[in-house]
């Protein structure tokens, strides 16, 4: 049974072609897996069992004919549950949100279950994605599956701790600031920031309009296919079945002969040891693999810190502008983090929050310049190792120096496992100009080739102590 929840979505499908694996077989194994390991981990806040197993037979009955209905037939996917799913509800990780169930997919799950992916179940955020843990209120800790006493990051961190532990292959997420790249990082899976929009949000995901939608799985080949089919147009039909195609066309075509800037640590940034030591290494497998590494002070990225002033400002003030607008009852069942976010919002002048915009767009100029050098750029996902559970330390309060940027300047990047620092995994960040994704997705491949396989998590997980999951 393990062995069928590791495997990639990719290694599932050709399983599915074989008849050596059938989708029942697979959901059954998925949803065991949730079973036994999620009341640890607190990965997922809500289930469709039913509608899984309903679709799993479904995809069966086609893999049996050979007529399966997209590339992803009978995959099993979770998502975040900032996204709607048609039958479950979207609570946001909010006592304020709606317990209704939906009556329609977002854009990018109607285009994955298009391509016969299966959605399952939804996944534990952060209240509205606002920080960089996943815990709230509502459905309490989410845990690292490397150490249970700490965080895996946030706010997509319930779907990179289900990928992580074999509960799906695949999972969608969201990106404002980092949300997919760090628990990635601190997971030990890939995460895949698109470039902004690229992924249909519609409008109730896309409100701070900093973040988007994207990959976390297992390997990149998986991140490929997931971008694939939610990049398919509405009137295209699902992808091809049988042949790459899109962003999966040209994804082992190596690095040879790319320039790539590498930037082990912006100024202000002081990155652990540890992690510095494993990032080196995966810098140095892309010129062993005939790319030219040109390590560079990176001037643009430079001028964005003061202590990613210009984030903080947006991220504040888009937090406020929701508060505002709810009722006062509903105000007092807020996470204190966000509250003290949105209040931080309130204080923001009008000068200021345009400053942060005008110096956004001139990020985004300056960085187009920047690529007119370089093909991509290399650096730590994230400067330091997860922090324990519950809550947020002071000094990561602030946004995340080393990949909200990348939000700012709408850039396609992803954090690729390489390394494991003090036992726990830790990130490399890829990333390429804007409309690049192609091209960032086939070097994190080239790298993983490279690297070979990455460890997974141990299944036999255990609560420390007598610590509780839920609030």
């Amino acid at each position: 049974m393990s062995e069928i929840v590791m495997l990639s979505a990719s290694q599932l499908v050709a399983g599915f072609w074989q008849r050596s694996l059938s989708p029942v077989e697979v959901m059954c194994a998925v949803l065991d897996r949730v079973t036994k390991l999620d009341p640890v981990v607190n990965a997922f806040c809500g289930l469709d069992e039913e509608g899984a197993m309903s679709a799993a037979g479904e995809a069966e009955r086609r893999w049996r004919r050979a007529e399966p209905c997209g590339p992803l037939d009978g995959v099993p996917v979770s998502v975040k549950d900032l996204v709607a799913v048609a039958g479950l509800p979207t609570r946001q990780g909010s006592w304020t949100a709606s317990p209704d169930s939906e009556n329609a997919d977002a854009p990018a799950v109607a285009r994955l279950r298009r391509a016969g992916a299966i959605p399952f179940g939804k996944t534990t955020t952060s209240e509205f994605g606002n920080k960089i843990v996943t815990d709230c209120p509502l459905t309490g800790v989410t845990r690292n599956p490397w150490d249970t006493r700490l965080s895996p990051g946030g706010s997509s961190g319930g779907s990179a701790v289900a990928v992580a532990l074999g509960m799906g292959p695949l999972s969608l997420a969201t990106d404002g600031g980092g949300s997919i790249r760090i628990p990635a990082c601190w997971s030990g899976v890939v995460g895949f920031k698109p470039t902004f929009a690229l992924v249909p949000a519609g409008s109730a995901a896309s409100w701070t309009a900093l973040s988007t939608l994207g990959p976390i799985t297992r390997t990149v080949r998986d991140a490929a296919l997931m971008l694939d089919a939610m990049t398919c147009g509405n009137n295209d039909g699902p992808p091809r079945v049988g042949s790459p195609s899109g962003y999966s066309a040209a994804l082992d075509d190596g690095v040879a002969g790319l320039r790539i800037a590498w930037c082990p640590a912006p100024d202000s940034v002081s990155v652990a040891p540890d992690i510095a030591e494993c990032v080196q290494r995966a810098a140095d497998t892309f010129e062993a693999i005939g790319a030219t590494v040109i390590q560079a002070d990176i001037a643009p990225i430079a001028d964005y810190y003061g202590n990613g002033r210009i984030h903080s400002v947006q991220w504040s003030v888009f937090f406020a502008q929701r508060v505002r607008h709810m009722e006062v009852a509903d105000r007092t069942l807020l996470d204190p983090d966000l509250t003290a976010l949105s209040d931080a919002g309130t204080r923001i002048d009008t000068a200021t929050f345009v400053d942060a915009l005008l110096a956004r767009h001139a990020l985004g100029a300056s960085m187009e310049t920047f690529f007119e050098r370089y093909d991509l750029l290399l650096t730590p996902t994230f400067h330091c190792g997860p922090p324990p559970v519950p809550g947020l330390p002071g000094h990561l309060r602030n946004a995340p120096l080393l990949t909200a940027w990348c939000n700012q300047a709408g850039l396609p990047a992803i954090s690729v496992p390489c390394g494991l620092a003090r036992d726990l995994p830790t990130g490399l960040q890829i990333v390429g100009r804007r409309g690049s994704d192609a091209l960032v997705l086939r070097a994190a491949r080239a790298y993983e080739l490279a690297r070979g396989d990455f460890p997974a998590p141990g299944p036999e997980l255990q609560l420390p102590g007598d610590t509780e999951i839920a609030p």
